[in-house]
């Protein structure tokens, strides 16, 4: 006879969301303030690094806002129709901001392109103070974000994008300063198109990851053959099969399978499936398990030994 366990399990480690919320609202008031300060100065300067990087700003800017409805979301308890909760809601939002800045930075090639082959005079000194100003906010900004980011997908997304910015501010500062001694204004868009590069790499990885959880693929830096085979070591069990890892969230993993072990009383069998769970949690950071055992009749080694297969699978 088969028996379905489910174990649920929450890490110690969850973020606390009243604090990285109000870490979020801050970046997005600096932020903002930020953006609106580039736009003026790269009108007023000329200059196409300042509009990039305030394009590049403006979708962080996104990131930071589909961050804290995120957080918002994830408050939200597990009801009947989403019985997991709203813990994907950050992962959607990290893939739909990737997205959004593979689209800026090829619209940054583009005019970049264009203003290599025709030139125009910048503000070299605007461009200094106003990217000078942009490095310490976003500076302070990936500072806030970089220890949350350790622990959520969505977070880092956009820690990734401000540590972007803040590269980018400080190449805009040294452009500014060579534009200045040598008058070389093809600098200006040069930079934008390293801005651009940058935007292609900080969200490549994001998409590919995020992609891969919302496909309910294995977790990064797990392998099946590894857990089986961690699953197999444990006390009592005999065989594993029809095992599925997925990611709920980023740091958020599930699992289910069917794990085959002695016909033995209820009793001992919960002895074996804590076993599995404290393993699963502890050292592949598993958290959610369903778990179905199938018991052997005999023993292995008899040959008309069988197994009681289930009439149904969960």
């Amino acid at each position: 006879m088969a028996e379905n366990h489910h174990a649920h399990t929450h890490s110690d480690a969850l973020l606390s969301q009243g604090n990285v919320g109000a870490r979020l609202k801050l970046a997005i008031i600096l932020t903002s303030g930020f953006i609106a300060l580039e736009l003026f100065s790269g009108w007023r300067s000329h200059s196409l690094a300042l509009w990039s990087d305030a394009g590049h700003n403006g979708t962080d800017l996104i990131a930071l806002l589909l961050c804290w409805a995120a957080v918002l979301l994830k408050e939200k308890p597990a009801n009947k129709s989403k019985t997991f909760g709203y813990q994907r809601a950050g992962v959607l939002a990290a893939f739909v901001n990737a997205i959004l800045l593979v689209l800026v930075a090829f619209y940054i090639f583009e005019k970049g392109y264009q203003r290599l082959l025709a030139p125009a005079p910048v503000g070299s000194r605007l461009i200094i103070t106003t990217a000078a100003i942009g490095f310490v906010i976003n500076a302070s900004i990936s500072w806030m974000l970089l220890r949350d980011g350790r622990h959520d997908l969505n977070i880092r997304g956009a820690f990734v994008h401000m540590l972007g910015d803040t590269l980018a501010t400080f190449g805009i500062v040294i452009s500014g300063v060579i534009i200045y001694v040598t008058g070389q204004n093809r600098i200006d868009p040069l930079i934008s198109l390293v801005i651009g590069m940058m935007i292609l790499w900080s969200s490549g990885s994001i998409i590919r990851e995020t992609w891969n959880i919302l496909l309910e693929g294995l977790p990064k830096n797990l392998r099946l053959d590894d857990v089986t085979r961690a699953i197999q070591a444990i006390p009592g069990v005999i065989d594993v099969h029809h095992l599925h890892i997925w990611s709920l969230a980023s740091q958020v993993h599930a699992m289910s399978g069917h794990i085959e072990i002695a016909d033995i009383p209820p009793s001992q069998s919960e002895q074996i499936l804590d076993n599995i769970d404290r393993m699963l949690k502890e050292r592949y950071n598993i958290t959610h398990t369903t778990i179905q055992f199938e018991h052997m009749k005999c023993r292995p080694e008899e040959e008309s030994c069988s197994v009681a297969t289930p009439a149904n699978h969960s």
